[in-house]
Formats: structure tokens, sequence, C-alpha cells
């Protein structure tokens, strides 16, 4: 098991006073690393992670578990970075919103510019989209998967999962 230690620092003057600051985390436990680049083709998509309660089909059903998956469970730390230095993508987390452990059947979407990260923490019982209302859902649910859209043009993007 590892630490895992997140630093995020925004580093800004205006008129001689500075505004930035430095915020530093640590994740423990840590002992699985999910670390990718993908390159992804104008006009196409692709799923950069899905997440389960298990990690393999063997003794359950496609719906429960699903080999490539990560546990939903045990992931502490998300991060998405948009590789590209001119061109933005869409970022979509799918969401189960019925914690059925099957496909995903809402959807969030963040447009990701270019350079820019995407950090989260958990997936499990971690988000929720509301369409019938504009107030705040405290009943969270569970990302499904993430799934990225470049558009019109080509994407690249580097995924980190932690988890424990």
């Amino acid at each position: 098991m590892a630490n895992l230690t997140v630093t995020h620092t925004e580093d800004i003057t205006l008129n001689g006073q500075q505004f930035g600051n430095t915020n530093i985390f640590s994740i423990s436990g840590i002992n699985d690393i999910f670390k990718r680049i993908v390159s992804i083709e104008a006009g196409d998509d692709a799923t950069i992670a899905v997440f389960k309660s298990t990690v393999s089909i063997a003794g359950g059903t496609a719906d429960t578990g699903g080999d490539g998956a990560l546990k939903k469970a045990n992931v502490k730390y998300v991060r998405i970075t948009n590789l590209d230095s001119a061109n933005s993508v869409n970022l979509s987390l799918q969401l189960d919103s019925d914690e059925d452990n099957s496909a995903a059947n809402l959807s969030v979407t963040h447009l990701l510019e270019a350079g820019k990260s995407f950090v989260m923490g958990v997936v499990d019982e971690a988000i929720h989209a509301d369409d019938d209302a504009a107030a705040i859902v405290t009943s969270l649910t569970d990302v499904e998967s993430i799934i990225i859209d470049p558009g019109s043009n080509t994407g690249k993007i580097e995924l980190l999962v932690a988890s424990t």
C-alpha cells in the first residue's frame, strides 16, 4: 500500500498582489493505479474507464461486473487531463442512477478545455443529475463509465485512477 499525494497550485499576481495558493492532500491505502493515454479520432468517442461492483464477470453476470472494469467501491481519485494544446473535448460521466450495476441511464457532460484537467474523488455514490428541478440533490448515484468525445477534432487525453 502507498499514499497518493496530490498538489494543486494556482499562481497569479494581479496589480502586485499574490492571489494564488497551494493545497496538498494525501490518500492512503492505494493499492492500484490505472493510467492510460488515449488518442481519439475526430467524429469518434472513447470509453476510457468503466466502473462496476466487481472487476470480473467470473461468478457473476455481465451486469454485475466486467472484464477490465474498475471496482467502483475502491476508486478514491480520478484525474483526466486533455493533452491537446488547442482543442477541447467533451467529457461525459455516464451515471447508473438505478444503482443496479447495469448500463448507464443518465449522463452529465463537461467541456474539458485544451491543457486542462478534471479531477474527482470517489465514483461510488458520487454524483447525480436531475432534469426536473434545479435543486441540490443529496441522494447521489454511481458513475458507471467515462466517455470522451473530441467532436470534429482529434483528441488526446490522459487518465489516472487510484484505488485501494
